[in-house]
């Protein structure tokens, strides 16, 4: 049987089917027509003489000998992706394309601060951003479809190798009309948790505030649950409830923040540790070194952002 005629693309777009279980979305996620991705996963199919894919009405199911040539092809793409990081690593520091992806509580506050001083550093770099939730990105980044990604540690899922960065505290806000917006400093006991908002499903945030809050935190409230950041700090302005924020969020100047209230948590112990991941066999290991050094100098000068002592 002969393969001349399946290329990478092929199997990207295989893999981008399995992912979304939907030839829709995978023909967006590969920016492509609908058309033009099924014509191809019926060339790979024919050309393997293997049914992949099970159309059904209301989706995609993968089959069983689908999803072992599926896994197949993800080691395939990440060893061609892994030619391409040996040839770039040869290259000067930083230079070329490096894809990064950051966890989307951290991406809107943190990289506004880097882009312009990472760009005068490295004037060859161009860096590709992409924001999403941690284990999405993770699986990512061991597929070889990132470089690195900027998260809270420790991270699951994959086994990937942690640069730490530094570690940012979380402060309560609350309705500026809340008893608790009358005092400097709030401990534990006083977390009004039966008000507390989460984030939705795979968010860090959300497991940093069930951790902090373990027994007393009830999560079967659907109403109190926010699909992002900005949208928590709407529904605490809007008196829905109270919330824990990230500092990078809070100094990011809100158009909200005459409507909340931040109050520091006095023990410091509700915070989390930031770190840059990647591929224990990265090639560009020099690349994400430098990376982390610029990211570190650039907070510690940049004074609009205060986190807490930078980690070892």
């Amino acid at each position: 049987m002969t393969l001349a005629g399946l290329s990478l693309r092929d199997l990207e777009y295989l893999l981008a089917v399995a992912e979304h279980l939907s030839f829709g979305r995978a023909a967006q996620a590969c920016a492509v027509s609908q058309p033009t991705l099924s014509a191809q996963i019926r060339k790979i199919e024919e050309l393997l003489q293997v049914e992949c894919f099970e159309r059904a009405p209301r989706g995609v199911l993968i089959t069983p000998r689908g999803a072992e040539l599926v896994a197949q092809a993800r080691l395939v793409v990440a060893e061609a992706r892994r030619m391409f990081e040996i040839a770039a690593a040869g290259a000067a520091p930083l230079e070329g394309t490096f894809r990064l992806g950051v966890i989307s509580t951290l991406g809107p506050y943190l990289v506004p601060f880097l882009l312009k001083p990472l760009r005068a550093r490295f004037p060859q770099l161009r860096l590709l951003l992409s924001e999403g939730l941690t284990r999405h990105l993770a699986r990512q980044v061991e597929d070889g479809e990132l470089d690195a990604i900027l998260a809270a540690s420790p991270l699951p899922g994959p086994d990937l190798t942690e640069l730490k960065l530094f570690r940012e505290e979380f402060v309560l806000v609350v309705p500026r009309d809340h008893p608790l917006a009358r005092v400097d400093q709030v401990s534990r006991e006083d977390i009004p948790v039966p008000e507390l908002i989460l984030l939705s499903e795979g968010h860090c945030l959300r497991d940093h505030a069930l951790a902090y809050c373990p027994t007393r935190l009830q999560i079967d409230r659907p109403e109190l649950q926010a699909a992002s950041l900005e949208t928590l700090r709407q529904m605490v302005a809007a008196g829905v409830g109270c919330s824990f924020m990230p500092q990078l969020a809070v100094q990011v100047g809100a158009l909200l923040d005459d409507m909340v209230a931040y109050r520091r948590i006095g023990d410091g112990t509700m915070a989390r540790d930031v770190a840059l991941f990647h591929r224990p066999g990265f090639s560009r290991i020099r690349d994400v070194r430098l990376l982390r050094q610029a990211i570190r100098e650039i907070l510690a000068e940049h004074s609009a952002v205060k986190v807490a002592a930078t980690l070892a």
